[in-house]
């Protein structure tokens, strides 16, 4: 990347790299250190963070957006970082970059915008470094400069910032990566404080030795782009550049038909009683590079089943119709197909599905142009008449399910639907669900999804049905991996189940081409673990074993336990949402308070504990994030959430406040990255966002008015009262710290205000807010 022609002199600069151990300074010795280390500099810049003013009356040195170019050759990162700074004031300000960096960083160049005095820069010494971040913390005395702690450092010399004016700065630096088999990660430092919104634009070009399996970051949404079975080109998603946390990116190589890693984070409680070991473990299972497999996939068997109701007269009728037309040509030779179109009767193309070819297609065309929208709705009779053929052998079975209304015709019974559909589905037919519209049952249609490793897509008023069908199916190119089973086993290959528990998704989805799984669980005791992949790998019956030793468990993995619990808070609370489902007839829906039936009690209580302990909130417990609740009174909270857990999870199923939670349901059950401010989608399809619960390191924190409550001492009903309070600066605070930092987590105490924490057994409550 250049900077621009505007750049009047580019200075390259020695840099100064240090590790960064905090032993908090007096105030008067601090100054004298920061005249002579830092200068004319008045702000220390840290992109990861933000400009913290030393001592300066003038407005703030803004960082205005970061822009990071990496390029990792097997194992060696080369990251290019871009900063745009801006000064508000009408003078002109000095400023020195602080970058924490991962360990082992070597810095290549540092370059800035405009005419300045040649610098001088060198490597500090320990002690030197030490003593210059120690007298900036103490200057400045805001904790957030704690998050990065620990961390090795790049500094730059002092650059100026014009008056009125932008400044660019550009920084490379390299690294070594680290490795766990055929793993190779990649960590961004960032902050994770919500308050952190300074847009990033990050790219990722990966060229390894042998074809990339696959490539995954538990923090950030990304979009990729396969060059070469060897290269991957990886941005970060538009949505995700405004997202806090540190950007981490794994990548995995291939070999011999799939090939998987895992990622573990060591708790002992979750563990065998009395083993002392134990934790969350993730697995990533990826596919082989796309041009090895591209001519044997799994070929497909696909039912088109359209909803031709006098509801779906007009655009929607031609929409659906142009979107099956699509479908069926978009097959390849020798795949098969049908249609079944049902209204209050149920009608079909063919009596069973027939094999794709010139005739076939002229046929089906000239049949989607026949269909009438007229009458009721029979879902029973259309979804039976769907499952009951024998499937074409050797094929994937795969039904499309679209309607646009509720059952009134037949059997109507979400429950006798539902059972239905568990007896008739023999034959394993996938069944991918799409509601047109909100007048639908949307329970429902994502129970019948769920059940056949499937998913439910819908399409909201004024959205094209056609688009969305068709972005559903190009999902679904290239069948690879089906029916998989995953199992674990001891070292002598003997099932062993009690090893894990917890395991989710509990029933694999069928992997397509570009596909991966994302398997998160419980492993009940240190040790070797091996698990087993079987099932129909391209068209034949394989299965695959992968060794992990569970001795590369850390607490910087503090993701795995987060995403684990995301998920398990979504299935606990489809189970409640689909206890809901009436017997007999559509409606009116069941409803009971899920606290207090035995069938769904201890998934409440679940949801309510995992909720707590995670800070991970839903619609259905933002409240607990609401000024004024009381989170150490359980009887109100169950009270609450079982009120919003029956009014709005059993009991609303159709309309937009039921698709509204379908949407967020589908997006936590495969939830793959941090959802740092547990944000969702309320019945009116807005998204909300939470700024109330702060997760920092493997923690999460709840605000009551300016203090920060660690959710382990709410979630575990303690007394939030302190043991011992303890100042900013104290030798009991640098004692604290030091801890935390040994432990990855000096992140818990960068918080504002006061801090509540549970340490070593007692609660402590840290006072961060202190007079200048």
């Amino acid at each position: 990347m250049s900077l621009p022609t505007s750049v009047t002199t580019a200075r390259r600069l020695p840099i100064i790299a240090a590790g960064l151990v905090l032993a908090i300074a007096s105030a008067a010795p601090a100054q004298s250190v920061l005249s002579s280390e830092l200068g004319a500099a008045r702000h220390v810049v840290i992109p990861q963070a933000r400009s913290f003013q030393v001592h300066s009356e003038a407005p703030g040195i803004r960082i205005d957006r970061v822009s990071a170019k990496i390029r990792i050759l097997q194992q060696t990162a080369t990251t290019t970082l871009q900063i745009e700074l801006s000064n508000p004031s009408r003078r002109q300000q000095e400023a020195v970059l602080l970058l924490p960096v991962p360990p082992g960083a070597a810095v290549s160049s540092f370059l800035f915008e405009g005419a300045s005095a040649e610098p001088t820069a060198r490597l500090l010494p320990a002690a030197e470094a030490r003593r210059l971040y120690d007298a900036i913390v103490a200057q400045i005395r805001d904790p957030a400069l704690l998050e990065f702690a620990g961390y090795n450092l790049i500094r730059s010399s002092v650059f100026p910032v014009p008056p009125a004016g932008t400044q660019k700065l550009r920084l490379t630096y390299e690294h070594i990566l680290p490795a766990d088999g055929d793993r190779v990660d990649y960590v961004l430092p960032r902050s994770e404080s919500l308050q952190y919104r300074v847009p990033w634009r990050i790219s990722v070009d990966i060229t390894a030795a042998d074809p990339i399996s696959m490539v995954y970051s538990p923090s950030h949404d990304l979009t990729t782009h396969r060059v070469s079975a060897k290269r991957l080109k990886v941005d970060l998603a538009p949505h995700a550049g405004n997202k806090p946390g540190p950007f981490r990116l794994s990548y995995l190589v291939e070999r011999e038909g799939m090939n998987a890693s895992i990622l573990a984070y060591p708790d002992p409680s979750v563990g065998i009683s009395g083993g002392g070991g134990g934790g969350y473990f993730l697995l990533m299972i990826g596919l082989p590079a796309e041009a090895d497999y591209s001519d044997r996939v799994i070929k497909r068997e696909v039912t088109l089943v359209i909803d031709r109701s006098g509801s779906m007269a007009g655009g929607k009728m031609d929409q659906v119709c142009a979107a099956a037309a699509q479908i069926i040509e978009g097959l390849r030779d020798g795949e098969a197909f049908n249609i079944i179109d049902y209204a209050t009767n149920v009608s079909s193309f063919a009596p069973r599905p027939v094999i794709k070819n010139r005739r076939t297609i002229l046929q089906a065309r000239e049949y989607l142009r026949l269909v009438r929208p007229t009458g009721g709705t029979n879902i029973h009779d259309a979804l039976l008449e769907a499952l009951r053929p024998e499937p074409e052998p050797g094929m994937l079975p795969v039904v499309l399910f679209l309607t646009d209304g509720l059952p009134t015709v037949g059997k109507t019974g979400e429950r006798a639907i539902r059972e239905m559909v568990t007896r008739a589905n023999v034959h394993h037919r996938r069944l991918f669900t799409f509601g047109v519209g909100e007048d639908v049952n949307v329970p429902l249609l994502d129970h019948l999804a769920d059940a056949t490793r499937a998913t439910s897509t819908y399409a909201l008023p004024g959205e094209d049905v056609e688009l969305k069908v068709a972005s559903v199916f190009k999902r679904l190119r290239g069948p690879v991996f089906a029916d998989a089973e995953l199992t674990v086993q001891d070292e002598q290959g003997w099932p062993a189940g009690l090893l894990i528990s917890r395991v989710i998704p509990a029933r694999l989805p069928d992997l397509f081409a570009g596909d991966q799984f994302i398997v998160l669980g419980q492993y009940r005791q240190d040790g070797p673990l091996t698990f087993q992949l079987a099932g129909n790998y391209l068209g034949s019956e394989r299965s695959f074993r992968f060794n992990f030793d569970m001795d590369a468990a850390t607490t910087g993995n503090s993701f795995v336990p987060r995403l684990w619990a995301s998920r398990q808070i979504a299935e606990l609370i489809d189970a409640i949402r689909q206890a809901g489902a009436a017997r007999n007839g559509g409606f009116p829906p069941v409803s009971f308070d899920p606290f207090a039936d035995p069938r769904t009690r201890e998934l409440a209580e679940e949801v309510l504990r995992l909720s707590m302990e995670f800070g991970i909130l839903t619609e259905y417990t933002a409240f607990f994030a609401a000024e004024g609740t009381d989170l150490s009174d359980w009887q109100n909270l169950r009270a609450v959430a079982g009120d919003n857990l029956s009014r709005r999870a059993m009991q609303t199923r159709t309309g937009r406040a039921a698709v509204n939670q379908a949407m967020n349901y589908a997006a936590q059950k495969g939830q793959v990255t941090l959802n740092y401010d547990n944000s969702f989608l309320d019945e009116n399809l807005q998204r909300v966002e939470i700024a109330q619960v702060q997760q920092v390191a493997d923690r999460a924190f709840f605000n009551r008015g300016n203090q920060w409550i660690d959710a382990r001492l709410i979630a575990e009903n303690r007394n939030v009262e302190p043991d011992e309070v303890v100042v900013f600066g104290s030798d009991e605070y640098r004692e604290i710290l030091q801890t935390l930092i040994t432990e990855g987590r000096q992140a818990m105490l960068s918080l504002s205000g006061e801090i509540v924490i549970r340490f070593e057994n007692r609660t402590v409550l840290v006072r961060n807010s202190i007079e200048q």
